[in-house]
Formats: C-alpha cells, sequence, structure tokens
C-alpha cells in the first residue's frame, strides 16, 4: 500500500531556501507547498461558483438529493484530518465526474451518480475527494509545476508574504478545469487509501471503494471516451487501484453500512428522469449532424418524462434557431430562462439570439445577468459591441479587453476591434 510520497533533494532544498514547507495533516510528512492553508481557503471560496456554473449548474429538480448528498460529505469530513469548510454539491451534469478545489469545495455530477449502487459507495467517491482536499493535492500540483511552471511565480510569493501573491493570484485565475486535471499516481493511491479510512471512521463499509473502483475499471473497458473522458483523465482507473482497494480493506478488517434503500430513495427522482438524459444525448448527436428536427424529437421525449429540465429547453432553443424559427428559439430560452434562472447559459444563449436579431436593448440585460454568473468571452464581446453602439468607447474598450483573452475566434474577433478594425 503506497501512503507517502517523497520530494527530491532539489525540492527539499527549495523548500528550505522558500520556508515552504508543511506538515500534510493526512500522512503527517514534510512537504513542499508554497500555497498557504489561507490562500488553499480563499482560492476554493473565489472558484466554486464559476466552476459549478461552468460545469452546469447546480442539481436543482430535486433539493432533497443536494441535502442528502451533503449530509453524507459532512459525515466524513467530521472524521478527516482536516479541518475545513467543507462544501458538497450535486451539479446538473449527466457526464459521470466528481470534483475537489483547494480548500474543501467538492461536487460531484448528478450522471455519476447513477453508476453508484448504495450510500457507501457514493461515500467512497466524496471520501475520495475529501482527501485531495484534505492532503492539499491541488496545491501540491501548483507547488511542482504541475499546472504552472515555478520561475518568476516563485519570487512572486517570496516577495509577496500576504494575500495570493503572483502564485495565487494566478492560480485563481485558471478556473476550474486546472483543478480538475490529471493526479498523479501517488496522489490517486493516497485519497483511496485515506479516504477508505474515512470510510470506516464513519462507520462505511470500506470494501465499498473496492466495488466503486471495479465499476470503473468495466466502464473503462467499454472506452466510452468522449462520456467518461473527464472522470477518466483526472481519476485514471486501473487495476492497481482495485487490487490496493482490496489490500487495505482486508488490512481495515471492518465491515460498515452500505445504506442502499436510503440511497435508492435518495436518487428516485434522478434514476426516473434517466431515459430524459439519454434522449437529450441523442438531440446532441442530432444537433452535430446538423438534423435540428430531428434534435427536436428526441427533446419532445426528454421533456415528456421532466419538462422541469432547463437543459432540455434550452438546447430545444438551440434546435430552433438553427431552423430559423426566431420566435420558437426565444420562447424556448425563456422557458429554460424560467426553470433555472440562477444559471448562465440560458441568459447568454438568449442574450446572442438578440442581440443577433438586433434587439440590443433586450439582449444587453441578457447578457449582463450571464456575465454576473460566470463571466465569458461571448457575452464579454457582444456587450462590447453594443456598448461601441451607443457611442461608450471606453466602456466598450474594457469588454472587448475581456474578450481578447480567449484563444478562439471570438478573442481573434476582440483583438482586431481593440486593434481599430472593423
Amino acid at each position: 500500500m503506497i501512503l507517502t510520497r517523497r520530494f527530491p533533494i532539489s525540492a527539499v532544498l527549495l523548500c528550505v531556501a522558500l520556508g515552504g514547507c508543511a506538515v500534510n495533516p493526512v500522512t503527517g510528512e514534510q512537504q513542499l507547498s508554497l500555497v498557504s492553508e489561507r490562500q488553499e481557503i480563499q482560492i476554493g471560496e473565489q472558484q466554486y461558483q464559476p466552476a459549478r456554473q461552468s460545469q452546469g449548474g447546480l442539481y436543482y429538480l430535486d433539493p432533497g438529493l443536494q441535502t442528502y448528498v451533503d449530509a453524507v460529505g459532512q459525515r466524513l469530513a467530521a472524521v478527516s484530518d482536516r479541518e475545513l469548510p467543507y462544501e458538497f454539491a450535486v451539479l446538473d451534469n449527466p457526464i459521470p465526474n466528481a470534483w475537489a478545489l483547494p480548500g474543501g469545495k467538492i461536487a460531484v455530477n448528478s450522471g455519476l451518480l447513477l453508476y453508484l449502487r448504495d450510500e457507501a459507495e457514493l461515500a467512497s467517491v466524496l471520501g475520495h475527494e475529501i482527501v485531495h482536499a484534505a492532503a492539499a493535492h491541488g496545491a501540491a500540483q501548483m507547488t511542482k509545476g504541475s499546472l504552472l511552471g515555478l520561475g518568476a511565480q516563485i519570487a512572486g510569493v517570496v516577495s509577496q508574504q500576504s494575500g495570493y501573491g503572483n502564485l495565487g493570484g494566478t492560480a485563481a485565475q485558471l478556473g476550474a478545469a486546472a483543478w480538475m486535471a490529471k493526479y498523479s499516481r501517488g496522489a490517486e493511491l493516497e485519497a483511496d487509501a485515506y479516504g477508505m479510512e474515512y470510510l470506516a471512521r464513519a462507520g462505511y463499509d470500506p470494501w465499498a471503494a473496492v466495488s466503486v473502483q471495479e465499476t470503473f475499471v468495466e466502464l473503462s473497458k467499454d472506452r466510452q471516451t468522449d462520456f467518461f473522458s473527464a472522470l477518466f483523465a483526472s481519476h485514471p482507473p486501473s487495476p492497481e487501484r482495485v487490487a490496493a482497494n482490496r489490500a487495505h480493506a482486508r488490512e481495515l478488517g471492518v465491515k460498515g453500512e452500505r445504506n442502499l434503500e436510503a440511497y435508492r430513495r435518495a436518487t428516485t427522482q434522478l434514476r426516473a428522469d434517466a431515459p430524459a438524459y439519454e434522449a437529450e444525448k441523442e438531440a446532441l448527436e442530432a444537433l452535430a449532424e446538423k438534423d435540428p428536427r430531428a434534435a427536436i424529437r428526441h427533446l419532445d421525449r426528454a421533456l415528456k418524462i421532466q419538462p422541469d429540465a432547463s437543459r432540455f429547453w434550452e438546447l430545444r432553443g438551440h434546435a430552433w434557431a438553427l431552423l430559423e424559427q426566431w420566435r420558437n428559439a426565444d420562447d424556448a430560452f425563456t422557458s429554460a430562462i424560467d426553470r433555472n434562472p440562477g444559471y448562465f447559459r440560458p441568459h447568454l444563449a438568449r442574450g446572442a439570439l438578440r442581440f443577433e436579431r438586433g434587439q440590443y436593448q433586450a439582449a444587453e440585460r441578457d447578457l449582463q445577468r450571464s456575465r454576473e454568473l460566470l463571466p465569458t468571452a461571448l457575452a464579454s464581446f457582444y456587450l462590447g459591441e453594443i456598448a461601441l453602439a451607443k457611442g461608450a468607447a471606453r466602456e466598450a474598450e474594457a469588454y472587448y479587453r475581456e474578450a481578447a483573452a480567449d484563444p478562439g475566434v471570438i478573442g481573434q474577433k476582440a483583438r482586431e476591434r481593440l486593434a481599430g478594425k472593423r
């Protein structure tokens, strides 16, 4: 069982030089860390809202499921090795995945819950993510240069003993995708092993960690790469992990709760809606094949099962827009907003549609609301265009500068505007 990670001599010397040595509260070992606990918590708090928005928004169709998952997570957090302001959220995202930000901000996609058998397996997933946060694996990635080159970043940390410093400031701008990057083999084995310790301490069956990994290994054999790519990229399954978990479960020598019935009750709505999400997947495939009418038929099926799903209405709006049925598209986006007003994407979609239709005042309201929920290059570019049309050149320039950071087509258009090209 691998529960330790060693740093090369150069890292130890750097640790001494920068005063960046810390004791890992999970393993009890010295480790190099250029990010303080306060900075970890700040980064997590800053990134949690945009991370949830960018990954589908909160799952709202059954508020009881949020309460249930949070209760399981808090039960595990109470026996963890590090006190952090832990939060647990279920996201409205059918793609199976789970992730942890620094400072204990954790999320699990609704799609992953459909592949778990009982509460103990849910606890296994959450316990694994708790270890990533408690052992500061995200901060360790950053420190070791997995996410950022050290260089000038280190100088910034040395020179700025308060706040984020250059390193933390850059980290805060990375967004959730950086923190969901692939963990090292050692970090994954560590999260498995200590996560099982947390299961046992909380009264759950640690063998659940074995069955979860067995499920993931089987799913990886099917190679549904598009559907499981996010999960397998950040948490690669392997027979090695299954064997390590099995050996550790034997070593722990305890059995605990599985809570099958409680889990099935908590996920009743989610399982009932599963065929609707399958129909949504077929609609997305139809849109990729440029067949919006087929997409609408699939979405009709989805909405018959779950008429309150904002994501189905939004996708329907895109299908109508491809058919140039502008009124139908606007109505569909409005239905999406009505069902989930706290999610950025339908506001952005309706704002973009209204801008292209010349409804600038209404578009501006939608785009501003979208930007409040999650800043995007597209919203900033359109708001720049509206500001320019109103003669507010300095305001337009500020929006274009935001959009210019995008590496794609929108960023290129924004840079052209800043260069004075029309």
